[in-house]
């Protein structure tokens, strides 16, 4: 089984806003931070403003916050929210279900106590659980000189060019001064 790349990033939004608790955290920053789309993180902080797990707040020093305490977030219940299909086999659905083994076969039995023990551990685990020791450091997108935003790697070049030191002009033979 495999986790959707949205349930990835609804969990890495989660994550990121439980350790910066102390302030509202951009939609910009985060996709600097997991170097993820703007348009991706839009659609899932709307999710989860609507769930009641995050605030959100428009406008000019606007952002988002976690609004629910970590301690009380079981990480089952976001997965459980985020993903459309835990049918691991065909037989887990009956009204789709063609499998001619069906009736005497006992994989769906296995597969069936195999998800249940997925979601004891996921339900046994909370967002605090996850982030308890996690640090992360804030990531605060650059601006070119004319306001606009740099992507991380150009951000990264500018700074460094403007960290070196500048070399020295010298005067060549012949050239004059």
């Amino acid at each position: 089984m495999r986790l959707s790349e949205y349930t990835d990033y609804t969990l890495r939004v989660l994550m990121y806003c439980a350790v910066h608790r102390d302030r509202l955290v951009t939609i910009g920053e985060l996709a600097e931070q997991h170097g993820l789309s703007k348009n991706h993180l839009m659609k899932v902080v709307n999710d989860l403003a609507r769930q009641g797990l995050l605030e959100t707040t428009r406008g000019r020093g606007g952002g988002l916050r976690l609004l629910a305490e970590p301690e009380t977030i079981r990480i089952g219940d976001v997965v459980r929210a985020t993903e459309t299909d835990f049918r691991l086999v065909e037989c887990f659905d009956a009204s789709t279900n063609a499998c001619t083994l069906a009736p005497s076969c006992r994989l769906k039995h296995l597969f069936g106590e195999a998800l249940t023990g997925y979601f004891k551990a996921l339900d046994g685990a909370t967002l605090a659980d996850m982030t308890q020791g996690l640090s992360l450091p804030a990531v605060k997108p650059r601006r070119s000189p004319a306001g606009r935003k740099l992507p991380a790697v150009v951000a990264a070049q500018v700074t460094a060019k403007a960290a070196a030191p500048t070399p020295r002009r010298t005067a060549r033979p012949g050239r004059g001064t």
